[in-house]
């Protein structure tokens, strides 16, 4: 059952993604530790963090198209699950630094010495273990994803509603970890990390392990999307997005399919945010802000939300041209992300993939037209592509 699941995934251009993605995964750590510091194909460390960086923004805009662009469900609030997997991470990172910290407390964090708390809480136990912390960075995002889509879709919020409550509630979250009381570090949040199963973070061979992982599990999770919305449960779930009162009206409980997919997606930011933080070197409450989930809006619409892989290179190529404006024109760069918003939505509302998909099928529908004029074809054939081009 398992294997006919995956099977229904491997499409061509997924294949071909998840080709791209693990040739990149074993291409770019060799370039940076086997290629010599003064070749032309080295790739610095510097370099491959950064592309790592955007490997994790990717899988987040995946993550956020898997309920926007199939389940209409469009989350203003996923830097929440995002931050929360990278504060699980950067929880286990704190907890390996032990006596090797400024204060020299095997026990305790830094901040919490500084703060004069005297006993760990006990919402940190079980994090000196890597497993645990792997769990939490699935479950935490997954258990608030299931409470919150438990509430709403009940309740049967849609729409702009739906949007507005997914914002308020990271920004929520963002207030209430800027509080040194929470037990997260506060507006500093966690950073100085020292060792990753034993291994320093800073190492160039651990960096490329993190590349690597970040590349694979970006083409794991794209397979599970593409297996999702290719069932009989993804059929469903377009059928929530374009009519969801008909498909409530064929007896289908059409909360539980959106809370399904919600917690699957909010699984998915979580490990985005896992993979982020030893790559950077800290996680703050600044990823809770309301502005980080409406960039990762732009990535997917960028790209074309609905297509799996248009939100990944639209987080790509949005934040590699992020990364050029802010060195070379850091004060335009709001500027040019906003214009780049509003252009496309005013000239490419499927987003690039979405713009070039559309174009073959119709370009399909017209050959197909021009073989039935020629007799070639039948009516049958053309009624078939022109309402697949539509």
């Amino acid at each position: 059952m398992i294997t006919g699941f995956i099977l229904r995934a491997l499409e061509g251009k997924i294949v071909i993604a998840v080709a791209i993605l693990l040739g990149v995964a074993i291409l770019v750590p060799a370039l940076n530790l086997l290629a010599l510091p003064d070749s032309a194909l080295h790739i610095p460390t510097y370099l491959m963090a950064l592309m790592g960086k955007y490997l994790c923004y990717a899988l987040l805009a995946l993550a956020l198209d898997l309920v926007w662009g199939y389940c209409g469900i469009l989350s203003l609030g996923h830097g929440a699950f995002f931050a929360l997997g990278g504060y699980a991470m950067g929880m286990y990172l704190m907890r390996q630094i032990g006596s090797r910290g400024v204060y020299g407390n095997p026990i305790l964090p830094d901040f919490m010495v500084f703060l004069n708390w005297k006993e760990l809480p006990w919402f940190w136990y079980g994090f000196d273990w890597f497993a645990f912390a792997m769990v939490m960075v699935l479950f935490v995002p997954g258990l608030l994803a299931f409470v919150f889509g438990w509430f709403a879709f009940r309740s049967r919020v849609n729409g702009v509603y739906l949007s507005i409550i997914t914002q308020a509630m990271t920004y929520a979250l963002m207030l209430a970890f800027f509080r040194n009381d929470m037990g997260f570090g506060g507006n500093n949040g966690l950073t100085d990390f020292k060792d990753i199963i034993g291994f320093p973070v800073q190492a160039d061979g651990t960096r490329a392990v993190l590349f690597a992982m970040s590349a694979i599990m970006l083409a794991l999770c794209l397979v599970i999307a593409s297996a999702i919305v290719r069932s009989k449960f993804g059929k469903v779930l377009v059928g929530v997005r374009d009519a969801e009162s008909r498909v409530r009206f064929l007896g289908f409980r059409v909360e539980n399919i959106k809370l399904f997919t919600f917690v699957v997606s909010a699984m998915m930011a979580g490990v985005a945010g896992a993979l982020f933080v030893p790559q950077v070197g800290i996680i703050n409450p600044g990823e809770f802000a309301p502005a980080n989930s409406i960039e990762v809006v732009v990535w997917t619409a960028v790209g074309g939300r609905g297509t799996l892989i248009g939100p990944i290179i639209g987080a790509v190529l949005v934040n590699a041209g992020k990364s050029f404006f802010t060195g070379a024109f850091p004060e335009f760069w709001l500027y040019a992300l906003g214009g780049l918003f509003i252009a496309v939505t005013l000239f490419l509302p499927r987003g690039i993939v979405g713009t070039i998909q559309h174009g073959f099928k119709a370009r399909q529908a017209l050959k197909a037209a021009a073989e039935a004029e020629k007799g070639r074809g039948d009516e049958e054939t053309v009624a078939r592509a022109v309402q697949a081009a539509e």
